[in-house]
């Protein structure tokens, strides 16, 4: 096997780069060159500009085997002369997508769909939104069916069975460029939950409630992902330990999980000492007041609920026009609860927040509710849709919504976050801007430039004492896999819709973020929707088998008001 050298060609204003085989001969390297630029074998005039080549021009018989090339500095330096008439051959060889095997096929066209197998929809929108969660797929991919999950035998069957073919219905989607049907999911579905077999007059299958199914996979998943073992597999082993998991034990828990803190405070007693600023009698009159401590318990939800205050409450006088409000509204409330303090029913105050934040929240947008029929025959009730518009943007903010621990930690980076932006934005007034711009203002500039960052240093150095004075204790996580500048932000990226006035049918669809790192690397100045500084990013509509591309700005128009599609669940994912 003949040796090969690196060798640069200078040909006007171009270098190539060839791998040089003596045992070619002149001839071999012409040809080469030849295919290269277009150049014919029979105008080229090649010349040496390393030491120890031939010299003056290159001939077809010489032999390149004499030359001792080994001594040679690489890479070695030619020049060729000669115009270019000849068809250059690509350098990457054109391949049709039906030439390529169907797992590489499958990464160069869009993403595949789910066939609908009969009013399968919610559970087709709600796989392809699941589709795109690493840290799921990764604790699907190391589990092992065993009988952990505290119930009978056979319902851990049931469940595993479920997993696996949750698991399989994703890497089939991932190896195949077309629709699949999701045969063995929509069966595992049904013996794992029997509600969801139902069927209709005619034997046809009956539309199901998607945020039902939802919920329902993720109870089963987390009877089964257990252990220390499956959640360090999901998170990589990293920020997952007993702090940052504060309670989880699971896979699901860990992933969607939020710890909620209840305080109830009775609304017709006292919960407070008096003030300093009241006067003698009405802090006599408080001593010997009754007092209530609030309660305050902690409880687990695997999502969050946007109450959009439709028609379950004919006289509510809350409009509710955006996702803040209307979590707002849910986690506080009104209830009856019996007072140690009355020895009787009283009326007491919920109040909810976050004490334990999770890498992926969902919200459901409360769409649905149950009204009452007491004038119909059968008093059986019917299920309503709200179709009132509730808006929402890409980027969502939990840090009003979470307890004063959590927000304690979320404001040091916060804070730190907001000083670094005025920070550039001053230098950016001051006219430090970029490099290209330092180097033409000419040496005064410099000069000026050298004092300025002199300066500077002499303020670094002043604050960095002064911090290390005043350092703080680390703030405990507020999270498992959250890193620890997170500040409460979380970006929109699937969505599952419902159309359609009949709660009980219409038509599901899920909406995904595609993987726009290519388009940040490659283009600095993202395309922005009018008017605003959030990003168009490319989305994709999973209408079960049929797959379209869309952009950010057709998922906010998704809020609801009329017959279109209307946000039923969004998922976001911790902002990095």
């Amino acid at each position: 096997m003949s040796v090969k050298y690196t060798a640069n060609v200078k040909w006007g204003k171009e270098s190539i780069e060839i791998q040089l085989d003596p045992s070619a001969g002149a001839s071999g390297l012409k040809s080469e060159l030849q295919s290269r630029t277009g150049v014919p074998k029979e105008r080229m005039k090649i010349m040496p500009k390393s030491k120890g080549l031939w010299k003056g021009m290159l001939k077809d018989d010489f032999d390149l085997t004499s030359l001792k090339l080994a001594g040679i500095k690489p890479p070695i330096q030619m020049l060729m002369m000669g115009s270019a008439t000849l068809p250059v051959e690509p350098v990457k060889k054109t391949v049709f997508l039906e030439d390529l095997a169907p797992e590489e096929a499958a990464k160069m066209v869009e993403p595949s769909g789910l066939v609908n197998l009969g009013n399968t929809c919610y559970l087709n929108s709600v796989a392809q939104c699941l589709r795109v969660i690493p840290h799921l797929r990764d604790g699907l991919k190391s589990y092992a069916p065993t009988n952990n999950g505290g119930g009978n035998q056979q319902q851990t069957q049931v469940h595993a069975l479920l997993l696996k073919s949750l698991l399989s219905t994703f890497e089939t989607l991932d190896r195949s460029p077309s629709a699949i049907s999701p045969q063995n999911l929509v069966m595992a579905t049904k013996m794992a939950f029997p509600q969801m077999a139902q069927t209709g007059p005619q034997g046809q299958p009956m539309q199901q409630d998607a945020e039902e199914f939802f919920s329902s996979i993720m109870g089963a998943a987390a009877t089964q992902l257990r252990g220390d073992d499956l959640i360090g597999a999901a998170f990589h082993r990293e920020k997952c330990g007993e702090e940052e998991l504060n309670g989880a034990v699971n896979v699901i828990d860990a992933v969607f999980g939020l710890k909620m803190e209840e305080t109830l405070t009775c609304d017709e007693l006292s919960t407070a000492s008096a003030g300093d600023d009241k006067d003698k009698d009405s802090m006599e009159t408080d001593a010997n007041a009754l007092v209530e401590p609030p309660v305050v318990t902690y409880d687990l939800q695997r999502k969050l609920t946007c109450n959009i205050q439709g028609g379950s409450d004919a006289s509510a006088q809350t409009n509710i026009t955006h996702i803040g409000e209307g979590i707002e509204l849910a986690l506080t409330g009104k209830l009856e609860k019996y007072s140690d303090a009355l020895g009787r029913n009283a009326q007491w105050t919920r109040s909810q927040k976050i004490a334990r934040l999770p890498p992926y929240l969902v919200v459901q947008f409360g769409r649905f509710y149950w009204k009452s029929t007491p004038d119909s025959q059968d008093h059986a009730g019917v299920k309503c849709k709200v179709m009132k518009p509730v808006g929402f943007q890409g980027v969502f903010d939990a840090y009003e919504f979470c307890s004063d621990k959590v927000k304690k930690a979320l404001k040091v980076a916060r804070d730190k976050a907001a000083q670094e932006e005025e920070d550039r934005v001053a230098k950016k007034l001051r006219g430090e801007g970029d490099e290209d711009d330092k180097k033409e203002d000419g040496d005064g500039a410099a000069m000026e430039t050298d004092n300025a960052a002199e300066k500077e240093e002499e303020m670094d150095d002043e604050l960095k004492a002064a911090l290390a004075m005043s350092v703080e204790p680390e703030l405990p996580p507020v999270g498992p896999g959250l890193p620890s500048d997170f500040q409460g932000l979380y970006e929109l990226f699937a969505v599952v819709t419902h159309k359609g006035r009949d709660a009980d049918g219409g038509h599901y669809m899920g909406w995904v973020k595609a993987d726009n790192s290519d388009s940040r690397k490659a283009d600095k100045k993202r395309e922005k929707i009018a008017d605003t500084d959030e990003d168009n990013d490319d989305w994709f509509v999973f209408d079960d088998d049929e797959v379209s591309p869309c952009k950010t700005e057709d998922i906010l128009k998704l809020k609801g008001g009329g017959d279109w599609h209307m946000s039923y669940l969004n998922f976001y994912r911790a902002k990095k």
